[in-house]
Order: C-alpha cells, then structure tokens, then sequence
C-alpha cells in the first residue's frame, strides 16, 4: 500500500516533469499551475498544495535540471578509462546538448534564483563543485581551476547564445560550435601544462 508521503512524493515529481515538458514545448509562458496539473492528469487544486506559485515550481524543474547535469557528471568521473581532457570535453558537451535541444530549460538553469529557492542553489553549487573537479583534473592548477573554469562555462553560453540566436554562422565566422569548444578545451589543457612547466622550474 503506499503511504501518503510516497502518494505525495509521486504527485510532485509528476508535477516537475510536466512543468519540464510544457516549458520545453512552449517556453515559460506555457507553464501554468493550472496547465501542469492537467499534464500531470491531477486534480486541479494539487499544484497549489505543493507549489506555492509559479516561481517555485519552475525553481524545482531547474533543480531537477542542474541534478541530471550531475548525475551524467557523476557517471563522466567515474569513467576511470577517459583522459582528464576527454572527460572535460564531454561534460562540456553535455551542457551544449541542453541549450541546443533545450533551449527555454537552458535558460531557466542559468537564471537568476531566489535566495528562497535553496532546492535550486544547492543543485547548480553542487554541480560547479562537480565540474571544477573534473577542470582540476584537467589543468592540474587548483588554484587555477575557478577562472578556467568560468572561462570555460562563459564560452559554452556565448556559443549557445549564439547559436539559439541564429548569429553563429559558418559562412561567416568559419567555424561550428563543436570546433569553437575543441578549440577553448585545448586552450584550457594547454593553461594547466604551462603552470605545470613554470612550477617545476621554479622548483629548481
């Protein structure tokens, strides 16, 4: 028999994954209580017993969001037999991949949450901690490992926006996204060996 908890667990995650599909579908105007609900195929006062309003409930499908960033960052290190550069690249693709085929959901992730909205917080810190793992990794300069990293994100979302955008043109630019983040992952592993070199002859 399930228990009122698990009944009430259940809802809400029909609810997030409604809201993650409508939002998808038609951006953040599609995305109502009232529309998710029927989506959800619940009783129309459910949403509001579980979300207090709409700000909360696109928080959670942003958290949601940010949480399978981390579980396929989860899966990306303990792959043992990538190269640390292989790895960076992938998770960095993966980031790719949701503004690209998710373009309203890759904006909402990169908003700017409420200080209410910890659900959210807790989701995005704990997935930057993910990532500046694997950037340290890559680098093999702790103390470097935040601006590279922000270097690294930062040009991830130019690419993305512009793309979405329809302003990154080959004809123009002559160059794809894809090449544009091969070329900012080697500038990134080419950073970590020279601190490397300048360290050791430091030690000497």
């Amino acid at each position: 028999m399930v228990s009122r908890v698990e009944s009430a667990a259940a809802t809400r995650h029909a609810l997030v994954d409604a809201a993650a599909e409508l939002l998808d579908e038609g951006g953040p105007d599609a995305v109502t209580l009232r529309a998710v609900g029927a989506r959800a195929g619940v009783s129309r006062g459910a949403p509001y017993g579980h979300f207090p309003d709409k700000e909360h409930l696109l928080s959670a499908v942003a958290a949601k969001s940010w949480a399978e960033v981390g579980e396929e960052l989860d899966a990306l290190i303990a792959e043992e037999h990538l190269s640390p550069t292989d790895r960076l690249e992938r998770a960095l693709a993966g980031l790719m991949r949701v503004g690209r085929r998710r373009p309203h959901t890759y904006a909402l992730m990169f908003g700017a949450p409420s200080g209410e909205l910890s659900d959210a917080i807790a989701a995005v810190s704990r997935t930057h901690d993910q990532f500046l793992s694997i950037v340290t990794e890559t680098i093999g300069d702790p103390g470097r490992a935040r601006p590279v990293g922000a270097m690294l994100l930062t040009s991830v979302h130019g690419i993305i926006g512009m793309e979405n955008g329809g302003h990154l043109n080959i004809e123009k630019w002559h160059v794809t996204g894809d090449q544009l983040l091969e070329m900012i992952i080697k500038s990134a592993a080419t950073h970590g060996v020279r601190c490397s070199h300048s360290l050791n002859r430091r030690k000497f």
